[in-house]
């Protein structure tokens, strides 16, 4: 893997994380294009961390929220605080929503480890997800504009749908607001939930990408540069599809995700 190789990547990733057109599934194709058909997981990996760094900058206030959450439940209660029911403080919490989104992430993550990463190296696979992440798409061209608050039904939904879209060509960005939007939640509200979800995601499979590879794969160099390429070019896509989701207009990426699918799939058949 060379650095020039790494920002073109990571100009892929930066485009896709946060586009609904799959980060996972073109990453896929293009190390395939590229020639390396063992997936480079750590650099992967790097990537992600990079669009992480986007998620941050852009959504620094909720974060900067979810923080100030955190502070007042570790602090000690006063007797007006203690008043307030358990359920009225988790109805209300931004934080306490995304960590129970995450629980079928991680048991998804955790529990299928193995044979879904197994699956990086199937290019067709891809393609069939490709039409999948299309389908999904298309169904929230049907969903009226929703006003619905996060419940614990649709926050699970949401979380068990970013754990599937460890699969290669099902857009986790895409799966996620298309199940926020179904389940009625607010076009913004969809949006910044589907990336405020992915934070502590993202950071659990840096900690396992890092262990499991015990520090070898590209150098420091190339990893940063793709990362960083990552970062800027996601800055830019997310305040993108940011737009989109407002407008109602997701589904426009759907006609993309099928033609590449189908182009994936029927190609091999010429060729």
């Amino acid at each position: 893997m060379d650095t020039l190789s790494s920002i073109l990547l990571g100009i892929v990733q930066g485009l896709t994380e946060f586009l609904p057109i799959s980060s996972s599934g073109h990453l896929v194709l293009f190390q395939n294009l590229l020639g390396f058909h063992e997936p480079e997981l750590l650099l992967d990996t790097s990537l992600h961390i990079g669009t992480l760094a986007a998620v941050l900058l852009y959504f620094r206030g909720d974060v900067a929220a979810m923080l100030g959450e955190l502070r007042d439940m570790a602090a000690p209660r006063g007797e007006e605080a203690s008043r307030r029911s358990l359920a009225e403080r988790i109805r209300g919490s931004m934080v306490v929503w995304v960590i129970v989104g995450n629980i079928p992430t991680a048991l998804i993550g955790l529990g299928f480890r193995a044979p879904l990463e197994r699956m990086f190296g199937s290019v067709s696979l891809v393609g069939a997800m490709l039409l999948v992440t299309g389908l999904l798409l298309v169904l929230t061209r049907f969903v009226p504009a929703g006003d619905r608050r996060l419940g614990a039904l649709a926050v699970l939904a949401v979380g068990t749908a970013q754990g599937l879209a460890i699969i290669p060509g099902i857009s986790r960005s895409g799966a996620t607001i298309a199940c926020g939007l179904l389940f009625g939640l607010d076009r913004d509200l969809a949006a910044r939930f589907s990336f405020l979800l992915s934070i502590p995601a993202i950071m659990g499979a840096l900690i396992l990408q890092v262990a499991a590879e015990g520090g070898n794969g590209p150098g420091v160099f190339v990893l940063l540069a793709g990362g960083g390429t990552a970062a800027l070019v996601g800055l830019f896509a997310l305040k993108v599809l940011m737009g989109m989701v407002r407008r109602g207009r997701i589904s426009w990426f759907a006609p993309y995700c099928g033609l590449v699918g189908l182009a994936v799939l029927l190609l091999p058949l010429f060729f």
